[in-house]
């Protein structure tokens, strides 16, 4: 199942064209297609006679796919092989090693391979094959070729495949050659920045049973990892301790404490273009227990905690004149006056508030109302969104206001 934080409002409307090719994979083609139409996207699809003995026309037709094609005869002359055209974007998945020889060698002697040589935008192929067929030397050379020529190429990946053999060959998950596609289409305005992101909670233990810590997803940081990578960013993600998918293409760094995402963040940061500080760090830390557990005594338990680093307050002050922050405040009150202040104190280009305490917004929740503010006294309230349209939307000030 493709993550919400995968589904961006931007690409509503944008057309793709979707190869199927003979492959046991060609089943999930379905359930890529059912993603993109999620979306509101439109797309058509082809499918070679290989990949009519797996999945059908009425399959996709079913889902909602058109147009559908698959042999170039069927209707007599006809100009099917240039249809594809006026897509944003042509998917082959699964592709097979076949498709890859015959796109490498510009040969066209069915619909789909017609369709591809002629078609003149971009291209992503995802291949599904034994690992025999996949290792072999044409194969390799035919992929290469692929890459040099700027076809985005997504490996298979790593497992049992039907016929029983293990090793690469498998289509790679959806979510990947989703994001993938999303990638293709997206705007390239950030293509050549380097962002570092945190995101998520941070985990402060009182014993090694017992942690103090806050209801963070994640989801807030990962929506502006993602949105970064599809807009060409080189993406670093600092992550506490959350259960969140992130596409390959985004480097993860996974951390527990203040002082682990500390050190993290302090290496990562002097080279990057832009910090932006999503997670919702501890800012206090128990003390160490000297008992390895807290055993309950019946008498009451004091600590004594002690305060951690200021990481986004830290690393602000310490930015280069080139270097862009970004941070978020959650707040229970007073939102603009506590807002205002942080972006003053803690030295911020941007900083982008939230109310914890009002519905569709804050903690665990897919979308959010939030106060942006720039150093410029530029200042908007967005009313409630998903968080991905939250991050399109940061990146775009972004954009539009740095050079």
């Amino acid at each position: 199942m493709i993550p919400e934080h995968y589904f961006f409002d931007t690409f509503h409307g944008k057309r793709i064209h979707l190869g199927v090719t003979g492959s046991i994979a060609a089943y999930k083609a379905l359930d890529l297609t059912r993603a993109f139409l999620r979306l509101h996207m439109q797309v058509g699809v082809t499918l070679t006679d290989a990949a009519r003995k797996f999945v059908t026309d009425l399959s996709f037709g079913a889902l909602g796919a058109d147009p559908l094609f698959n042999d170039m005869f069927t209707t007599g002359m006809n100009f099917d092989h240039l249809e594809p055209a006026v897509a944003d974007a042509f998917v082959v998945a699964p592709a097979t090693a076949n498709i890859l020889a015959k796109m490498t060698h510009g040969l066209a002697d069915d619909l789909l391979s017609c369709q591809l040589l002629a078609y003149p935008g971009p291209v992503l192929v995802a291949p599904a094959m034994n690992p025999r067929m996949w290792s072999a030397q044409a194969t390799r050379h035919n992929w290469d070729i692929l890459g040099q020529r700027g076809i985005r190429r997504v490996e298979p990946d790593c497992g049992h495949v039907a016929c029983g053999d293990t090793g690469q060959g498998r289509l790679a998950p959806i979510d990947e050659i989703f994001i993938q596609t999303l990638a293709a289409l997206a705007p390239q305005d950030l293509r050549g920045k380097k962002v570092m992101l945190t995101l998520g909670p941070t985990r402060e233990y009182f014993d090694q049973a017992r942690f103090w810590s806050n209801p963070s997803t994640g989801i807030m940081g990962a929506s502006l990892a993602i949105a970064a990578a599809l807009r060409g960013a080189e993406v670093t993600a600092i992550t506490g301790p959350v259960d969140i998918v992130l596409p390959a293409m985004i480097r993860r760094i996974p951390v527990g404490t203040a002082r682990e995402m500390f050190e993290a963040a302090s290496d990562v940061f002097p080279t990057q273009d832009i910090g932006c500080f999503t997670a919702a760090v501890a800012d206090f830390r128990p003390p160490p227990c000297p008992t390895g557990k807290f055993k309950k005594s019946g008498a009451p338990l004091t600590l004594v905690f002690e305060p951690n680093t200021d990481i986004l307050g830290t690393l602000s002050a310490s930015k280069n004149e080139t270097q862009l922050t970004i941070g978020f405040a959650a707040e229970a009150q007073n939102l603009e006056e506590n807002a205002a202040a942080k972006l003053t104190r803690k030295n911020l280009d941007l900083i982008v508030a939230n109310p914890i305490n009002v519905p569709g917004a804050g903690f665990a929740s897919t979308t959010n109302r939030v106060l942006v503010m720039d150093r410029h006294g530029r200042t908007e309230s967005w009313p409630e969104l998903p968080k991905t349209e939250v991050a399109w939307r940061i990146w775009d000030w972004i954009s539009m206001n740095t050079p």
